[in-house]
């Protein structure tokens, strides 16, 4: 099993995994010809695709979802209440091939990657993280995530490779550009992981076969690299962090 993150961050998400011939798209929050371009840039092409499995409604994650799907004929996998939120904007009837599955299954199939979701505390309708499964490997996904809980823990505690949000440091957050209200949100139990919440996580479920780890939907405005992994290698010792970018995709990676 492979993988490739095409963006990630506040202005557009997309990554791209792939297990013996499928090839899954997770979240799509470009325009149509930019993820097409982000596509090519690792050799993929639209009409590939076995899926786009969404994990929650809002814009910087589900923007370009409808067009995609609708333009190359995909599948498109969200829970009821993720579509439901983003139909507000995009009527359902622009996917002609949608599957909706509750965020509290345990497994889903397609082709040969199995997807385990995890549902997340975050602003949103129905919102899940995953796990997918595939060729023996884990690859676990937790971005846009409040708070970390039980479930979450016991989901990422076996995987081989981590993409997980380091979106803000509370301090420059606390004194960033963003409104008291933004600044509540994010920081919020409803918004998204600090480096000191996704660092803690981190050392809860880190083991020795935990061989990738991508600090991903890194906030350009309230956060800073060497924070982030900072607060990453106080944490866990013998692995060094990657960022996943969003204005470049990262390339193909190994689980």
């Amino acid at each position: 099993m492979r993988f490739a993150v095409l963006g990630s961050g506040s202005r557009g998400n997309a990554t791209l995994i792939e297990a013996d011939g499928t090839r899954v798209l997770l979240d799509c929050g470009f325009p149509l010809r930019e993820i097409e371009s982000r596509l090519a840039a690792v050799e993929a092409r639209p009409a590939e695709l076995s899926a786009i499995v969404v994990t929650h409604e809002h814009g910087d994650h589900v923007a370009g979802v409808a067009r995609l799907a609708l333009r190359y004929g995909i599948e498109v996998w969200a829970s009821p209440g993720t579509w439901k939120g983003a139909s507000k904007a995009t009527s359902a009837a622009e996917s002609p091939r949608l599957r909706l599955f509750p965020s509290h299954t345990r497994k889903l199939r397609i082709g040969a990657l199995t997807l385990c979701p995890i549902p997340v505390p975050h602003d949103a309708r129905e919102p899940c993280q995953f796990v997918f499964e595939g060729d023996g490997r884990r690859l676990g996904v937790l971005t846009d995530t409040g708070t970390v809980t039980p479930r979450i823990c016991e989901a990422l505690r076996d995987c081989d490779a981590l993409m997980l949000e380091c979106n803000h440091d509370p301090e420059l957050l606390r004194t960033g550009p963003y409104p008291a209200s933004v600044q509540q949100r994010v920081g919020g139990a409803f918004g998204h992981l600090s480096n000191a919440q996704a660092a803690a996580l981190l050392a809860r479920i880190h083991h020795s076969g935990l061989g990738r780890l991508l600090l991903s939907h890194v906030s350009l405005q309230n956060n800073r690299p060497e924070l982030a992994i900072a607060a990453m290698r106080g944490a866990v010792s013998g692995i060094e962090p990657q960022f996943a970018e969003q204005d470049r995709c990262s390339g193909w990676l190994d689980v």
